[in-house]
C-alpha cells in the first residue's frame, strides 16, 4: 500500500515538469520554425543558381512517382537561417548535371529515397491518425457511459460486505453474556437449519438491539459478522434516505435482491431510528421519502414475497420513536436489551481494555469496577485510554491510582482549569458546600459512600463530591430516594449553617433533586396522591408526537402534585440540616483540610473521620501533600512566583523541574 502511495506521489511530483519541459520543447520548435528564411526557387532559378556555382549544399528527396523530387538546401550569400526550397521534375539528364557540378564545386550533395516506401513511416502517417481519433472517440464514449451508470446506481443499496480484516469476535465482547447467548442463536440457525426445522421451529427474522449509547450494540453485530462464516451486509439507516422520493426504497430493494443472491446471510442496519420513525408524525404532514423507505422495509421483512435465509440486525438507542408496525412478530421478532454493564459486567470489559496496558502495582480491575458505577463499555474504554495518554504525559513507566482518578475526572466532568482563580471567599464557600455533600453522605451510609471530594473546577461546577452506591440495586427504595434527595441538599444546607447566605453553586442540585421527587409524585407512587401515575417516563420529546401530548389529570391534582414536591423537598432538606448542625466540627475539619489539600480520596476521608487528622505526608507523592507543603518544597527548589500558585500548578511547576 505504501509503495502504491509513493508512486502516486511520485507521479503527481514529475508530471508537472514532464508538462513543462513539453511547453519549452514546443517554444524552441515554434521559435526555430519561425526564425528560418525559407527561399522559394522555380526550375529555372535553381539551374541558373546550379549553373553559376552558387549552390553550397544541396539535399534531393524523391517522390512517390519517381520523377517529382523535393530540392532544398543553401546558396553562397544565405544566412544561417536562410535556405530554398524547389519541386522539380528532373529529368535524367539534369541529375546527371547535378551530380557533375557537384563533383566539380565540391558542394555537400545529399540524396533521401521515397518516405513513402517505408512500412513503418507509411504505418505511422496512415494507420496513426485513425488510431488516435478511434481512442479519442471510444475514450469519450466510456466517459459518457460511465456519467450514465452513476446516475442509475443512484439507487443502488450502500450495504457493504464484511471483510476479513480485523474481524471482531465474542471473545472481544465482554459483561454481555445473555446477549450474546441471544445473537449465537442465530449463527447456530444458519450452520445447521435442519436441527431447527426438526421441531419445527422458526428463526426470528430480526433481532432489534437497544440500549443506551456505549454499551456495545455495533460491537455486538461486529462479533456476529466475526463469528458466522456467512456473508455479512452493514449500512446506516442514513443511507437510505435521500432528498428524492423513492430512492430510499429502490436501495432497500436493491439489498434485499444482493441478500438473496448470497442468502443465508446476515444483514446489519445502524441507526434504524433514522429510517424507521413513526409514520404519519410530522408537523403539517409526513415525510414521505422516509416513510416510503420504511413501508419496503416492512414489506421486504414480511410481505407477500419470501425472504428465506436472511436474518436482519438493527440497532438504536431510541427505540420508543420507531415505527409500531416495525416491531411486530414477523418483523423483529426479538428485542435485546443492551443495558449498561454491573460491577462483574464493568470488569470483564475493564480486562479486554486493561490487556496493552502497564498497571502499577495494587491496582485491580474489581476495585476500578466498584468505582465506576454507569460508566457504559466505551466510557471504560475511554477511562483506561486517558490514565494511559496521563502517564505518557507525566513521564511515567506506569499507570498509577492517581492518573486513573484523573482520568475518571476528566470522564466525568471534563478536564480541571488549573488556570481558573479563585478568589478566597469563593475557594471557602465551595470547600464548605462540598464538604456539606460528604457530611450527609458519611452519615447516610446506607445511601451511598464518599469516593473523592475536590474544590478544583471542572466543567461548569466549582468543585464536585463523587459518591457511589454501597451496593447496586436492581430497584431503589423510597429510603434510598429520599436520602439522595437530602444528599444533594447538603452543600445548600452547609453554605445556610456556615454563612446564613446562599449561592448559585447548588443550581444543578435542586435540578437533580426537583427531578427525583416530581418521578415519586408522578411516576413511582410514592407519596399521599397514592400509586397513581400522572406521567409517563421519556427522554428527549420526539416533537411530531410529543408536541400536543395531552394532559390525563386536572388542574387540583396538578396543585396537589406540586404540594407533594414541595413536601418531599422541604422534609429533605430539614433532615440534612439537623445533620448537618450535629455534625458542624466534622463540617469544619472537612472544609478546612479541602483548603489545604484541595482534593480528598475515600481513603484520606476515612483517616481524617477516625484521626481528626490528615495521615503523614510523604514527600515521594507529591499529590498528597497539602498546598502549604508543596510551597516549600517549590521554594526549595527556587520556583518563582509560587506563594501565588494553586496546588494544580504547583504540581505541574515541580513534576516539570523532576
Amino acid at each position: 500500500m505504501e509503495k502504491q502511495i509513493d508512486k502516486k506521489i511520485l507521479k503527481k511530483g514529475l508530471l508537472p515538469y514532464l508538462f513543462l519541459f513539453i511547453i519549452i520543447l514546443g517554444l524552441f520548435y515554434a521559435f526555430n520554425v519561425l526564425n528560418k528564411d525559407v527561399h522559394e526557387l522555380s526550375y529555372d532559378e535553381f539551374i541558373e543558381k546550379l549553373d553559376k556555382g552558387k549552390v553550397t549544399e544541396l539535399v534531393i528527396t524523391a517522390k512517390g512517382s519517381g520523377y517529382i523530387y523535393d530540392v532544398s538546401g543553401s546558396l553562397s550569400g544565405y544566412k544561417d537561417n536562410e535556405s530554398f526550397e524547389s519541386v522539380l521534375p528532373l529529368s535524367e539528364e539534369v541529375m546527371k548535371k547535378i551530380v557533375t557540378a557537384s563533383d566539380e564545386q565540391e558542394f555537400k550533395l545529399t540524396v533521401h529515397p521515397d518516405p513513402d516506401s517505408s512500412s513503418l513511416i507509411l504505418i505511422i502517417v496512415n494507420v496513426l491518425p485513425i488510431l488516435i481519433f478511434v481512442g479519442i472517440a471510444f475514450w469519450f464514449f466510456n466517459k459518457q457511459m460511465a456519467g450514465n451508470r452513476s446516475s442509475m446506481d443512484f439507487g443502488k443499496s450502500r450495504a457493504r460486505l464484511n471483510s476479513d480484516d480485523n474481524q471482531v469476535t465474542f471473545k472481544d465482547v465482554a459483561g454481555l453474556k445473555e446477549e450474546k447467548e441471544e445473537v449465537k442463536e442465530l449463527i447456530d440457525f444458519l450452520k445447521a437449519p435442519k436441527k431447527f426445522q426438526k421441531l419445527g421451529a422458526r428463526i426470528p427474522k430480526g433481532v432489534l438491539l437497544f440500549g443506551p449509547p456505549g454499551t456495545g450494540k455495533t460491537l455486538l453485530a461486529k462479533a456476529v459478522a466475526g463469528e458466522a462464516h456467512v456473508p455479512f451486509y452493514f449500512i446506516s439507516g442514513s443511507d437510505f434516505v435521500e432528498l428524492f422520493v423513492g430512492v430510499g426504497a429502490s436501495r432497500v430493494r436493491d439489498m434485499f435482491q444482493q441478500a438473496k443472491r448470497n442468502a443465508p446471510c446476515l444483514i446489519f442496519i445502524d441507526e434504524i431510528d433514522a429510517v424507521g420513525r413513526q409514520r404519519g408524525t410530522g408537523l403539517g404532514g409526513g415525510h414521505d421519502e422516509r416513510e416510503q423507505t420504511l413501508n419496503q422495509l416492512l414489506t421486504e421483512m414480511d410481505g407477500f414475497g419470501a425472504n428465506e435465509g436472511i436474518i436482519i440486525i438493527a440497532a438504536t438507542n431510541r427505540p420508543d420513536v420507531l415505527d409500531p408496525a416495525l416491531l411486530r412478530p414477523g418483523r423483529f421478532d426479538r428485542q435485546v436489551t443492551v443495558n449498561l454493564p454491573d460491577v462483574k459486567g464493568r470488569e470483564e470489559i475493564l480486562a479486554v481494555h486493561a490487556k496493552n496496558k502497564i498497571l502499577a502495582e495494587g491496582i485491580t480491575l474489581k476495585n476500578l469496577a466498584k468505582r465506576t458505577p454507569g460508566f457504559s463499555g466505551a466510557d471504560l474504554e475511554n477511562l483506561l485510554n486517558e490514565a494511559a495518554l496521563l502517564a505518557v504525559r507525566r513521564n511515567k513507566n506506569e499507570i498509577t491510582m492517581s492518573e486513573i482518578d484523573e482520568a475518571t475526572d476528566r470522564v466525568l466532568m471534563g478536564p480541571a482549569k488549573v488556570s481558573h482563580k479563585y478568589t478566597e471567599n469563593d475557594r471557602k464557600l465551595v470547600a464548605y458546600h462540598e464538604a456539606g455533600h460528604a457530611v450527609i453522605g458519611l452519615k447516610l451510609r446506607s445511601a451511598s459512600d464518599v469516593q473523592k471530594v475536590t474544590i478544583i473546577p471542572r466543567g461548569s461546577a466549582g468543585g464536585y463530591n463523587m459518591m457511589v452506591p454501597s451496593e447496586e440495586k436492581l430497584c431503589s427504595t423510597k429510603t434510598d430516594l429520599l436520602e439522595e434527595i437530602t444528599g444533594l441538599l447538603g452543600g445548600r444546607t452547609a453554605e445556610e449553617i456556615t454563612f446564613g447566605e446562599i449561592t448559585t453553586g447548588a443550581h444543578n442540585d435542586f435540578e437533580k433533586a426537583t427531578k427525583i421527587a416530581r418521578a415519586m409524585v408522578c411516576e413511582y407512587g410514592m407519596s399521599d396522591l397514592g400509586p397513581l401515575q400522572f406521567e409517563q417516563q421519556s427522554g428527549s420529546v420526539f416533537l411530531g408526537r410529543d408536541y400536543n401530548k395531552p394532559q390525563h389529570f386536572s388542574n387540583e391534582v396538578a396543585n396537589e402534585i406540586d404540594m407533594e414536591m414541595r413536601k418531599i423537598i422541604n422534609n429533605c432538606h430539614k433532615e440534612a440540616t439537623d445533620i448537618i448542625k450535629k455534625n458542624k466540627d466534622l463540617l469544619k475539619l472537612i472544609a478546612e483540610t479541602l483548603l489545604e489539600y484541595e482534593t480528598l480520596t475515600k481513603e484520606q476521608i476515612d483517616y481524617l473521620v477516625e484521626n481528626g487528622k490528615m495521615p503523614e505526608e510523604n514527600d515521594e507523592n507529591l499529590e498528597s501533600l497539602s498546598i502549604t507543603r508543596l510551597k516549600e518544597l517549590a521554594k526549595e527548589k527556587g520556583v518563582k512566583n509560587y506563594s501565588k500558585m494553586s496546588k494544580a500548578e504547583l504540581l505541574k511547576e515541580l513534576d516539570s523541574m523532576d
